[in-house]
């Protein structure tokens, strides 16, 4: 299998953009949000200061912090690169535009996207790190990497050899979507819960870390309902893979997925009765990012009628 330099450069950027949601998830569990306090740049300068006495003028020292500061700045960094790997892929899907035009349109949303995104950010900061906008962020970018993982599955399709019977195809297809859709409702509650924590911890008279969660309200105890609903769909879905006999990397990639179901709920326990330590937040964000990943590229392969055409075509 030899790759094409649009399907090389679309692989990199598709695990460089996860990469950059786990920086961003560092970024949070070190309370650096707002290490930088403008946008685009930081403390008024491309490349922030090391020490308070040289913040330029009008900057309150009391906002600076050296580690803070450079976590951001990093974080920003990296996300400019990025950019730089999605401008790539939308100048190399060119080639794609009539013989996978599917290709061609996926990374042209995605450039777009890309520089929202951008804009969304300087909004974020700008906001303070309001509520809604941090949520509104990240599911921004996770739109962001599920359309670059359709154009990268549609540009390499054609080297994978995927078997699915008829009947699992669309059992696959219902409990994937179904699953995909509880994940991403999951994941917009656990950054709401995540922005009700931001507003306890920076309170004035900040409570006990364990009664955090306690304090975040009633989208907790709806936050955590949710992950039973994944339970459950993830339980369904190993039921059908093992009733048909999946095999190759339909069976594998549903393994995975009801795996990382139990893996978050694990971690999610961790965070509640461990009192929220920050590795835990960290791993439950990536979590949820691969899970989302995982379910939206077993949608790809069962709706792809190609690969249910050869196998009913190899039963014959």
């Amino acid at each position: 299998m030899k790759l094409n330099l649009y399907q090389k450069t679309a692989i990199v950027t598709v695990i460089a953009t996860l990469f950059l949601i786990l920086v961003g998830g560092l970024v949070r569990a070190a309370g650096a949000g707002l290490g930088c306090p403008d946008w685009p740049k930081c403390f008024g300068t491309w490349i922030p200061p090391t020490t308070a006495e040289a913040l330029p003028a009008g900057f309150d020292e009391s906002q600076f912090n050296v580690w803070k500061t450079w976590i951001e700045y990093i974080n920003r960094l990296i996300g400019v690169v990025i950019g730089f790997l999605v401008v790539a892929t939308f100048g190399l899907s060119f080639r794609y535009r009539k013989e996978k035009t599917s290709v061609f349109i996926a990374s042209v949303i995605a450039f777009v996207l890309v520089l929202f995104q951008g804009w969304l950010g300087g909004q974020v900061v700008r906001s303070g790190l309001s509520e809604g906008m941090i949520t509104l962020h990240m599911l921004l970018a996770m739109i962001i990497v599920t359309v670059l993982l359709y154009a990268t599955y549609h540009a390499t399709s054609d080297f994978m050899q995927v078997e699915v019977d008829a009947k699992l195809r669309k059992k696959l297809l219902w409990t994937s979507g179904v699953l995909l859709f509880l994940t991403v409702a999951q994941m917009v509650l656990g950054t709401q819960v995540r922005e009700g924590i931001d507003l306890i911890k920076e309170a004035q008279n900040v409570p006990p870390r364990s009664t955090w969660i306690e304090q975040v309200g009633s989208i907790f105890p709806v936050h955590r309902s949710f992950s039973w609903a994944l339970v459950i769909g993830g339980g369904v879905l190993f039921y059908f893979i093992r009733k048909y006999h999946a095999e190759g990397l339909v069976r594998k990639l549903a393994v995975w997925n009801v795996a990382l179901i139990v893996l978050q709920v694990f971690i999610g326990a961790g965070l509640y009765y461990l009192d929220m330590p920050r590795v835990l937040q960290v791993l439950h964000l990536v979590g949820i990012s691969l899970m989302i990943c995982g379910q939206f590229l077993l949608i790809l392969i069962t709706t792809n009628d190609r690969d249910t055409v050869e196998f009913k075509q190899k039963a014959v």
